[in-house]
């Protein structure tokens, strides 16, 4: 089934409304979630939506207010998010980062206790458009579902980094966790009553396995450091870095011992004309792509393909065609829209 972005739209927008949002903020999340869909991120758009509702209504999601500047620097800035919408707090931050590097040549913030931020590949083409680099990262440190390397007792969270690199053309749009799978993937698949591709879980005695269902047992399986059992070290180092920049450097992470859902985030805006200049970076990253989109593969197997090319090749055509969902996503949602008087959007006809 194949909706129609506005449709999507105007029935997450109302939804969040009904829930205690303003408009200007409704907005900020569902687009964001909507643009996660369109990109493929199935685990983290409008399949987040119901917990988004839950978490407004019951409080753990801030409906007003703004964070609280905790220092300012002005090529620095760290805020307290106050649990406030992820997605809202995020593109503020990123507003005002592209703003200031009109006299800083490059900007950083972090974000504490900001509520989740959703996927972070629906953030870097914003910055990328203005001919700027945008780096992204961010730790939940209320959860700990990834294993150290070595250990079988889940530490710290997927710590997704993302980046956007402007080039000649389409941008290249990195979001990767740093961990061999993210936590909403193995719910998806629990709840389909699928495996994952891969085993990418280990069990409580260090054993790997591929069924989601270990994920939710006692003791859980955790997830492994991307790299697996083989270079997870390599994983785990990353994943120290994400936490380093998020919840060590914004003031508030795993020692503070939360209560609440939520995230640390960092973020860093860069621009290139302050260094070798916007007309290289384009050249330099445009002649990376161009060979790596011509290197061979073996015989039968598909083309390289450059981070985010896929992603944005399925948005143009879900924007043409209509967003096609998960399966799962509209009855999880059909009891809110019920319970506020929304309609539920009906199908594109093909």
């Amino acid at each position: 089934m194949r909706y129609h972005k506005k449709d999507l739209q105007e029935l997450s927008i109302g939804l969040l409304k009904a829930c205690g949002l303003s408009e200007s903020r409704a907005i900020t999340v569902a687009d964001t979630l909507i643009e996660s869909d369109l990109m493929g991120h199935t685990t983290h758009g409008l399949a987040l939506l119901p917990v988004y509702l839950k978490e407004l209504e019951s409080g753990g999601m801030a409906r007003s207010g703004e964070p609280t500047v905790i220092q300012d620097h002005g090529a620095s800035f760290s805020w307290d998010g106050n649990y406030l919408p992820g997605p809202y707090l995020v593109h503020k931050a990123i507003d005002q980062a592209v703003a200031r590097t009109a006299e800083h040549p490059v900007v950083s913030a972090t974000i504490q206790k900001a509520h989740h931020i959703g996927c972070l590949a629906a953030y870097p083409e914003k910055v990328t458009s203005q001919g700027l680099v945008l780096l992204l990262s961010c730790s939940d440190p209320r959860n700990a579902t990834v294993a150290p390397y070595g250990g079988v007792k889940g530490g710290y969270s997927p710590n997704p980094i993302a980046a956007g690199f402007p080039t000649d053309g389409d941008p290249i749009l990195i979001d990767i966790s740093m961990s061999a799978t993210a936590n909403g993937y193995i719910i998806q698949k629990q709840k389909s009553g699928a495996k994952l591709p891969h085993p990418w879980l280990q069990d409580a005695q260090g054993g790997v396995t591929d069924d989601p269902e270990a994920f939710f047992v006692d003791p859980p399986a955790t997830i492994l450091p991307l790299g697996n059992q083989d270079t997870g070290y390599k994983g785990f180092a990353l994943g120290i870095l994400v936490e380093a920049l998020t919840n060590a450097l914004g003031g508030f992470g795993r020692s503070s011992k939360p209560d609440n859902w939520g995230g640390s985030v960092f973020l860093q805006v860069i621009n290139p004309a302050a260094f070798g200049g916007l007309d290289y970076f384009k050249q330099e990253m445009s002649f990376f792509r161009d060979n790596a989109l011509a290197t061979p593969a073996p015989p039968g197997a598909p083309p390289v393909r450059m981070p985010g090319q896929r992603g944005l090749q399925l948005r143009a055509e879900q924007l043409r065609s209509g967003v096609e969902l998960y399966s799962g996503i509209l009855p999880a949602i059909a009891p809110y829209a019920g319970k506020y008087g929304l309609e539920m959007p009906l199908p594109v006809v093909v």
